[in-house]
């Protein structure tokens, strides 16, 4: 039962922007700041490392995350990087032209029922959960917490949910690269605040005057 995702999988992946979490950087920080500063301070737009797509591409190089692949080893935490507020060579509009705001930002309850009534209706939620050692072996299948340490705290996107064998899960989108997990993705068990996935839950509404007036 593949359930509902609210927005593919493959165009979130695709549409992923990291801003900054209070300044911490990968040291750490608080989801809804983050939010927060989409709407006061608006996001410009930008594809992947490398990729020359959209004014501000992501600055930071790939790296494999607790696995053996196509990239270079991840060696630590770096320094967050200092923010340019110039745009790509050849790419209009400007910076400040290209901002993009959101309207509104908001926790989510947590309610099994509140998490998939936004995201049917506003699309990808972002959570913040524990991982324990256990999930850093993830392939495939419903992941349910057994054994191991706990390691951190760590913020991801849920997508959808479904139920597979029987057992619900939420379909999440992970920031650990295309070889970790299931493509990148995993799947968590749902309506049970597993790991505390359903407890810090953020999402936002975005402005849309700006597109309008494009038209």
């Amino acid at each position: 039962m593949p359930g509902n995702t609210g927005l593919t999988a493959q165009r979130s992946k695709r549409s992923e922007t990291r801003v900054p979490v209070v300044p911490a950087g990968c040291n750490g920080g608080f989801p809804a700041e983050a939010w927060n500063f989409w709407t006061k301070q608006g996001l410009v737009s930008g594809g992947l490392y490398d990729s020359h797509v959209g004014c501000r591409p992501y600055s930071i190089p790939p790296c494999e995350h607790h696995v053996n692949g196509s990239r270079p080893p991840c060696t630590g935490e770096g320094d967050t990087p200092k923010c340019s507020k110039i745009c790509e060579p050849g790419y209009t509009p400007s910076y400040k032209e290209d901002k993009h705001y959101g309207c509104n930002s908001y926790s989510v309850s947590n309610s099994e029922k509140e998490i998939m009534a936004e995201i049917y209706k506003n699309g990808p939620v972002e959570a913040a959960f524990s991982v324990f050692s256990d999930f850093l072996l993830y392939k495939s299948g419903v992941y349910q917490h057994v054994t191991g340490e706990m390691m951190g705290g760590h913020a991801v996107r849920i997508l959808g949910w479904g139920v597979e064998n029987d057992t619900p899960y939420w379909l999440v989108g992970n920031s650990w690269n295309t070889d970790w997990g299931d493509n990148g993705f995993f799947k968590i068990l749902r309506g049970r605040d597993h790991c505390g996935i359903e407890s810090e839950v953020v999402a936002g509404i975005p402005c849309t005057e700006q597109y309008w007036k494009r038209i």
